[in-house]
């Protein structure tokens, strides 16, 4: 664990700490954040710290750690952290039949494909969570839209009034 103390100070609507150098410069860094795990005045979190340019890494204090860490803004928190080395598997969804069919009827499958990971992680998570056959229909249809005008930021729920739909 490293240990150092900042005073909490706020940036727009988020109160933040900044971590010195010498602490992030040692540390392995994944798309640019670095996850830890830590404490701040004894309460443990699980956060990321994220970069600025031209500034140290800054860690964002939610109303969570500032009431379990019994702090607040412009007050000095004392933190121990360190690099958060567990995987976080992402939940997998298996692709929806009737988006698979509604790919399938319209030769989109390779469309869908090209996709992020990440993009279609949101769609299938999203229509997976649907419950209403009527809602799950129109989603996919939106989702066959998008994909049929090239729209490579696929959508869903998408704002109708954007796509004209």
């Amino acid at each position: 664990m490293i240990r150092f103390s900042a005073e909490i100070y706020k940036v727009d609507v988020n109160w933040c700490v900044d971590v010195p150098d010498e602490i992030t410069a040692r540390m392995p860094k994944e798309k640019g954040y670095i996850r830890i795990k830590g404490k701040i005045n004894g309460f443990d979190f699980r956060k990321s710290l994220v970069p600025v340019k031209g500034a140290p890494y800054r860690l964002f204090v939610n109303l969570i750690m500032m009431k379990g860490g019994k702090t607040a803004v412009g007050s000095v928190a004392h933190f121990e952290i360190e690099q958060d080395t567990e995987i976080v598997k992402k939940q997998e969804y298996p692709m929806h039949p009737v988006l698979a069919d509604y790919l399938q009827q319209n030769g989109l499958e390779e469309n869908f494909n090209l996709l992020t990971p990440a993009r279609k992680r949101d769609i299938l998570s999203y229509l997976h969570r649907l419950k209403n056959e009527e809602v799950l229909l129109r989603n996919t249809n939106d989702v066959i839209v998008q994909l049929k005008r090239g729209i490579r930021d696929v959508r869903i729920p998408v704002n109708r009034k954007k796509f004209d739909f």
